[in-house]
């Protein structure tokens, strides 16, 4: 079930590979509905890591809700699942291939935690602020004036030599579109 009111948007799924995928797509898709484009790229990772720990870890389903609210100057992210045990956030081995989705979370957010939500589940959420500092402009480029130069001419005899397959110095560049 997806609803859209005007600054909200709950997606109700099972935490599978497909679907997450899936959800990542539709945040994209009303992030850019409410012109925060900005915001994609770091709302996508967070709730991909954040569905991914549901995948991994909750149960005793995989049954979750996403929440995405906008409220004043913030967007607010959560997940919501049906297990009540609290993450834990461990510092990951060098070469550890998981347990750094949350300090990854922690990372790109502005603020993040977890809420209990009733006797049966949680609440993980993160929050990311919807204007950006202000940043210098990046300097302008100077243009240089290009000198332009008469195009080569070959000589009838240069053409017959590149054609016995010996190629001139100078020979232009050949196309490898017919025409």
């Amino acid at each position: 079930m997806i609803s859209y009111p005007s600054r909200h948007c709950t997606v109700e799924l099972q935490a599978l590979p497909s679907r997450i995928g899936q959800v990542r797509r539709i945040v994209s898709a009303q992030l850019r509905y409410w012109h925060l484009d900005a915001l994609i790229d770091r709302a996508s990772l967070g709730v991909t890591e954040l569905l991914s720990n549901v995948h991994r870890h909750a149960q005793p389903d995989k049954t979750c809700t996403v929440e995405i609210e906008l409220l004043l100057d913030r967007l607010t992210v959560s997940v919501r699942d049906h297990d009540p045990r609290m993450p834990v956030v461990d510092d990951a081995e060098p070469l550890a291939t998981c347990g750094r989705g949350l300090a990854m979370v922690a990372a790109m957010s502005e603020s993040w935690g977890v809420r209990p939500d009733g006797e049966s589940g949680k609440v993980v959420w993160f929050t990311l602020p919807t204007s950006a500092p202000a940043v210098a402009a990046p300097p302008r480029r100077v243009r240089r004036a290009v000198q332009e130069k008469p195009a080569r001419r070959f000589a009838v005899a240069e053409v017959a030599h590149a054609a016995d397959g010996l190629r001139p110095e100078h020979a232009p560049a050949r196309s490898a579109v017919a025409g």
